[in-house]
C-alpha cells in the first residue's frame, strides 16, 4: 500500500489546525478541503473503487462536501448536515454491521449499545435545549437524526472488534477513528448551540480529522491491505 497521500493529508491536517489556532482564514479555506482531498487520494489511489471500501470512498467524498458547504462564507448548516449524514451513512454500509450470536459477545454488544445511546441522547438533550433558547428550533428534527445515524455508525465500528471478519488492529483502527468524528460532532454543536468551548474549533476540527484519517486508514487496511 502506498501511504505518500496519507502522510500528505497528515501534514495538510496540522497545517489546518494551526490554521483554525491563529484564525488565518485564507489558509484554514485551502487546508481544509485539502486534506480530505489528500485522503481521498490515498484512498483511491490503493484500490478504493472496488469491493466495500467502495463505501468509505464515498463517505470522504459526502465529508468533503460537508466541509465546503460549512466553511462558506454563508455557512449551509442543512447542506452540510445532511452531507456528513449521508457519510456516515456510507461508512455503516461499508462497515457492514453483524450482530455477534455467542452470548458473551452479544452481551458486550448490548452494554455497548446502551452506553452509546446514553451518551448521545445527553448530549442531544443539552443542544435541543440550546437551540429552544436561541430560537432555532427547526434544527432540533433533523440534529436529532444526525445524532441517530452517528449513533449507528458509532456503534457499528465498535462490533468490528467482536466479530472474526475484521482483524484487531483494523478493528481497533476504525473504531478509534469512530468515536473521535463522534466527539468531534459533539463538541462542534455545543460549541455553536450550547455555549462556546475554550478552543473548541481547534479540538473540532483536530478530533475530526483524526478521526477521518483512523478511519480511513482502518478500512484501507481491512479492504485493502
Amino acid at each position: 500500500m502506498n501511504y505518500f497521500f496519507f502522510g500528505v493529508a497528515i501534514f495538510l491536517a496540522v497545517l489546518d489546525w494551526i490554521a483554525v489556532a491563529r484564525e488565518w482564514k485564507k489558509l484554514e479555506y485551502f487546508a481544509k478541503p485539502a486534506t480530505m482531498l489528500a485522503l481521498l487520494t490515498f484512498v483511491i489511489q490503493n484500490g478504493g473503487l472496488s469491493g466495500g471500501m467502495i463505501w468509505f470512498t464515498l463517505g470522504l467524498i459526502f465529508s468533503l462536501a460537508g466541509d465546503v458547504f460549512l466553511m462558506l462564507p454563508k455557512e449551509q448548516f442543512i447542506a452540510g448536515l445532511v452531507s456528513f449524514l449521508l457519510a456516515h451513512v456510507a461508512y455503516i454500509i461499508g462497515l457492514a454491521p453483524k450482530l455477534p450470536r455467542d452470548l458473551p459477545s452479544l452481551l458486550i454488544a448490548t452494554s455497548l449499545a446502551i452506553f452509546i445511546a446514553l451518551a448521545a441522547s445527553q448530549i442531544y438533550r443539552r443542544i435541543a435545549a440550546g437551540l429552544q433558547t436561541s430560537g432555532k428550533t427547526s434544527l432540533r428534527s433533523p440534529v436529532l437524526l444526525y445524532t441517530i445515524v452517528i449513533s449507528l455508525m458509532l456503534f457499528s465500528a465498535m462490533l468490528t472488534l467482536l466479530g472474526d471478519r475484521w482483524s484487531s488492529i483494523d478493528a481497533l483502527t476504525v473504531c478509534a477513528g469512530a468515536a473521535l468524528f463522534f466527539l468531534s460532532d459533539a463538541i462542534l454543536a455545543w460549541n455553536k448551540f450550547v455555549s462556546p468551548i475554550r478552543y473548541g474549533r481547534l479540538m473540532n476540527m483536530a478530533s475530526y480529522h483524526l478521526g477521518q484519517l483512523l478511519i480511513a486508514l482502518g478500512a484501507a487496511l481491512h479492504f485493502l491491505g
